[in-house]
């Protein structure tokens, strides 16, 4: 048989290749070649989980006096108003790592794990009422600043946001400088309480690494930024929802006597009293597009900017509203 006009195979023609002269290219044309691929990451190396250090300054227990209970807590920043973060249902105070990298250039930044979530630990983790709540963040606050606390900007997101209405709602934060709620409207939480429920009691919990625990989310649909996922979700925990964290909702952000911001993602239903309550400008809207439930996850940079913006528009520095020419009676010469 004559093998003359055979073709080489790839690893009979190194050796020759090797031996002769270096030829010219030819000319490449878009057709012709294919641009080289970036590596690729394994499962376990494009979930593995990400360190708090690398967006929060430091981490604390805040241990409530009289109490069994400690709450974990990260802060960021030094100078500038106290932008207080509080996570939703199933997530934790690292919901918050990617936007408070940002957010720290120009306020603090605290982010609590509530009760039942997170490191935080209690004598009754079971007890995830509205009013339990608050006074859980109530608590926190007095035992970090005291009687005197620096201008607090609430930022609350689902559940959370519920929990900072309700808490602004008490006026008994005497620092609150202003509140921002993130995806809950109380019409849309109620009608979707029960279909929540039922996707949250099939959630898988228990999983053979925290890398699969990550993917799952991400692939999931509930968070869409890897980075945020790898910080914030080994950290989650089980949760049970309520319908008293949305009851009376609107009703209570409104009353609220600080500046207000709504952050919602995509369009949402606002039931009458929202919708008449910003055709009366009581407060500002932003819808957050191409984004999921968690806005300060998966577009972290955006969610910063809106926050520090919120915060610039309405003049809020570490004392509370900061008029221009005024000075304070602190400041008065005698």
């Amino acid at each position: 048989m004559d093998t003359s006009n055979l073709t080489s195979l790839p690893e009979d023609t190194l050796e020759d290749n090797e031996q002769r002269a270096p030829q010219q290219p030819r000319p490449l044309s878009a057709f012709a070649s294919r641009p080289d691929r970036p590596p690729t990451q394994t499962s376990s190396q494009k979930y593995s989980a990400l360190d708090w250090k690398g967006f929060f300054d430091q981490e604390e227990d805040i241990r409530i006096p009289d109490s069994d209970d400690v709450f974990h807590v990260y802060t960021a920043g030094t100078e500038g108003p106290v932008v207080f973060c509080l996570h939703g249902g199933g997530y934790s105070g690292l919901s918050f790592a990617l936007s408070a990298s940002k957010i720290k250039e120009k306020a603090r930044v605290v982010a609590m794990d509530l009760r039942g979530h997170g490191k935080s630990t209690t004598e009754n983790e079971t007890d995830l009422s509205i009013e339990t709540m608050c006074n859980d963040v109530l608590a926190v606050v007095k035992a970090i600043y005291g009687d005197s606390p620096p201008a607090i900007v609430l930022v609350g997101h689902s559940m959370g946001g519920s929990v900072a209405v309700h808490v602004a709602a008490k006026r008994a934060l005497c620092s609150l400088a202003g509140l921002v709620v993130v995806d809950v409207v109380e019409g849309t939480a109620l009608a979707s309480l029960i279909h929540m429920q039922k996707i949250l009691s099939s959630r898988v919990h228990h999983f053979s690494s925290i890398e699969k625990a990550i993917e799952w989310s991400v692939r999931g649909g509930s968070l869409r930024n890897i980075d945020s996922a790898r910080v914030s979700v080994p950290t989650t925990l089980k949760y049970d929802d309520s319908k008293k964290w949305y009851e009376g909702l609107s009703e209570k952000f409104l009353s609220c006597p600080v500046p207000k911001l709504l952050l919602l993602a995509g369009t949402d239903r606002l039931d009458r009293a929202l919708t008449i309550g910003q055709m009366q400008g009581k407060f500002q809207m932003v819808v957050v597009r191409h984004t999921g439930h968690a806005i300060q996850e998966d577009v972290p940079d955006e969610f910063a900017t809106l926050v520090t913006n919120f915060i610039s528009r309405n003049r809020i520095g570490p004392r509370g509203v900061e008029i221009p020419g005024l000075r304070r009676p602190s400041q008065t010469n005698p």
